[in-house]
């Protein structure tokens, strides 16, 4: 079952980034770039590196190289659940 983006976030997730410069099949000599975007895990990053390995089992253009950042939007001491609402007019 998938998990809502601010679960995954309360596990420690941050989202994760990455530009992907890859060499043209036909025309090595031409790069080209894709970016790719997921909530994954610092500093490890598996999903990231599942993707990466996708890419060059089943992609034929080869990687040139690999940029990526991270930035995780909150953490599990940052979040409270409200139960209640006040109305002030």
């Amino acid at each position: 079952m998938p998990q809502s983006e601010t679960e995954l976030m309360l596990k420690g997730y941050g989202l994760t980034t990455a530009e992907f410069f890859y060499r043209m099949p036909d025309y090595r000599n031409v790069l080209n770039t894709f970016v790719w975007q997921d909530y994954d895990i610092a500093p490890d990053h598996p999903r990231l590196f599942r993707f990466i390995e996708f890419w060059q089992e089943t992609i034929e253009g080869p990687l040139h190289s690999v940029r990526f950042t991270h930035r995780k939007m909150i953490s599990p001491g940052e979040w409270t659940n409200v139960v209640g609402e006040f109305t002030l007019h």
